[in-house]
């Protein structure tokens, strides 16, 4: 059974998943009305994988016979200046992600909840993955600096992405 204290912090988990899924959707949103179609697919992915994120954080609090309460989702930004400036905003958001998956681990450690503390393992990996996508993006957008025709490929290379669904079952 879940301790009171980490079955709250997971659901404050699940409202942050699902704030990072409306940020990437109103990314993808934006990107779209600029032109961006492969920007919007990528973000458009991510959000979809935030949403898992947050349903595997809602199966796992179910698994432990957990009570999930959902809350109110603040407001998000809508517009961005640059292709760059969401990416480098993305960074920025995922390394707060991943701070939270890192209190949330040290809570359970606290809680010596050796089963939640197993089942974050998975979360801590996919933060380094996400940092690692965003990173690597923003380099690729300040390598072709102000270059449309190095912008467009990078837009095309990003619209080949593909949404396959996560499982902690697979690590």
């Amino acid at each position: 059974m879940l301790s009171t204290k980490l079955q709250e912090a997971l659901n404050a988990q699940i409202n942050a998943e699902q704030w990072s899924a409306y940020l990437y959707l109103s990314m993808s949103l934006d990107a779209s009305v600029k032109g961006y179609k492969g920007i919007a697919n990528w973000f458009s992915i991510q959000y979809q994988e935030e949403q898992a994120h947050a349903q595997l954080f809602i199966d796992y609090i179910l698994s432990r016979g957990g009570r999930v309460t959902l809350s109110p989702i603040a407001a998000v930004p809508t517009e961005w200046a640059t292709p760059l400036d969401m990416f480098r905003e993305t960074l920025a958001h995922e390394q707060k992600v991943t701070s939270l998956i890192d209190n949330l681990c040290r809570l359970a450690a606290d809680e010596q909840d050796f089963a939640t503390s197993n089942q974050l393992i998975w979360f801590v990996n996919e933060q380094v993955e996400e940092e690692e996508n965003a990173r690597d993006i923003i380099d690729q957008l300040q390598m072709v600096s102000e270059s449309q025709m190095g912008l467009y490929m990078i837009d095309k290379e990003l619209g080949t992405r593909t949404y396959t669904a996560p499982s902690i079952a697979a690590q």
